[in-house]
């Protein structure tokens, strides 16, 4: 008797979006949640989650293809980190890590310091949030160095708060309203290498990374920034709201070299990059280079809110009291991580790598198929997508962009943009062939319905 196969599960849609209960909440939200929360044109009212499923409260049932702005590194309510959670809460939920001691801290720091890129022994400070890890990493690199000047990159993201937002530069918005900038930071084009933003002079025969090596030291160090006064270059190996832009081959290694060369501190955001997105536990590891500060964040809890500033140990031997955090390094969050840790190791960074593989090729079908995709990009499970209105002009297409987005929410499929014209796929990591194949089919019948 031949078998019968089963049908890969697939999101159902039930009523409008959103549905009556998801429209009460949406419209209670805007009455007392403040409105400078950067919403999508969509509005997903998310009620559970389980895996690569997100039910909203009107019973629909979306495959999620963003992982909560990659942050559900294991999926949504991994038994396994559901258990770990609920076992450290019945036992301590909160002790103040900055005034008392409990295992779980050192248990974290101690296996940071086995994965982190970082030349070792490092040392941890423990945050709730990316911005936080991303401050921390600051004051630290100031502490050290006694230097006070940085260089960050146009495209990056950094934070909101106001010592990361003098890093960010992704949108206008981030910035309009609160006036000059806390820190001296300058700005450098990232290299992109599908749109260039150097000259051919710049990029010499080395391609943008070079450029933006040969801005750095020929132009910034000879004009407005002394080197010896730069506490820190400031980096993401793979750009995230920026577009999802990897660093080309050879510019992290530049970067490292130039910091060397100037006792520059060389810190690597790897908020969004890291804890197994792009196939490896850290997107640097791909360029073969260790930094001097790293700064984690959300996949390292699997949703629980934790970040994490590891630096060499050298460097993090500022006095008591210098720096601290009441929440960082809660026990919960901390046995999240723990577990988060050993899944990732377990089998998950090496599934991002493989499905995510799997997921591009068919994103590169697609381009095939589509003149309105420019570019895919990325690696492992940290994927761009970029739409353009014409291919030899590589005009972008923001609303092109934006429609595809709504309609694939409209179909079943959760994603989000990033940059000016890019739609981001960041799932949680446990993602399968079969669900890549859903989505992929979702999302061809999202641009075809769109252009």
């Amino acid at each position: 008797m031949m078998s019968t196969a089963i049908a890969p599960k697939k999101p159902e849609i039930k009523t409008a979006l959103p549905g009556p209960k998801g429209r009460a909440i949406v419209e209670a939200d805007a009455k007392f949640v403040t409105p400078s929360y950067p919403r999508p044109a969509f509005k997903l009212v998310a009620e559970r989650g389980k895996g690569v499923w997100v039910e909203d409260v009107d019973g629909n049932v979306f495959l999620d293809c963003n992982a909560g702005v990659a942050v559900c590194s294991t999926g949504h309510c991994h038994p396994e980190v559901v258990r770990a959670i609920q076992d450290q809460a019945a036992e301590l939920i909160h002790m103040c890590g900055t005034d008392y001691y409990y295992r779980q801290m050192p248990d974290l720091a101690k296996k940071l310091d086995e994965i982190v890129p970082v030349v070792r022994p490092t040392r941890t400070h423990f945050a709730n949030s990316g911005t936080e890890a991303v401050e921390t990493a600051l004051k630290l690199a100031m502490h050290a160095t006694g230097r006070e000047k940085f260089i960050a990159f146009f495209g990056s993201f950094h934070g909101r708060t106001l010592g990361s937002l003098s890093l960010t530069s992704s949108r206008v918005a981030q910035r309009l309203g609160f006036k000059r900038q806390v820190l001296d930071v300058v700005h450098v084009p990232y290299p992109n290498e599908y749109r260039n933003p150097f000259s051919a002079e710049d990029c010499g025969n080395g391609g943008p990374g070079q450029g933006a090596l040969n801005w750095i030291e020929n132009r910034l160090f000879k004009t407005t920034t002394p080197p010896v006064e730069v506490a820190a270059i400031v980096v993401e190996a793979v750009q995230g709201e920026g577009g999802y832009v990897p660093a080309p081959d050879g510019f992290l290694k530049g970067l490292r070299r130039i910091c060397y060369e100037h006792g520059i501190l060389l810190i690597v955001d790897e908020v969004q990059s890291g804890m197994g997105r792009t196939g490896k536990m850290f997107a640097c590891e791909h360029y073969d280079v260790k930094a001097d500060i790293v700064c984690i964040a959300k996949g390292i809890a699997s949703g629980l809110p934790m970040g994490a500033c590891v630096a060499r140990a050298d460097l993090m031997d500022w006095k008591p009291g210098a720096h601290a955090s009441t929440f960082g390094g809660n026990p919960v969050c901390i046995a999240s991580a723990l577990k988060t840790i050993e899944l990732l190791q377990r089998e998950l960074v090496t599934n991002s790598a493989e499905v995510g593989g799997y997921l591009k090729r068919g994103l590169e079908r697609l381009m095939s198929k589509y003149d309105c995709i420019g570019d895919v990009r990325g690696m492992g499970m940290m994927l761009g997508v970029e739409f353009v209105k014409d291919r030899t002009t590589r005009t972008a297409d923001p609303d092109l962009r934006d429609r595809v987005e709504v309609a694939s929410f409209e179909r079943g499929l959760i994603l989000l943009g990033a940059g000016a014209n890019t739609i981001r796929w960041s799932p949680p990591l446990i993602l399968t062939r079969e669900n890549v194949d859903v989505a992929l089919e979702i999302f061809d019948e999202a641009i075809k319905a769109s252009i």
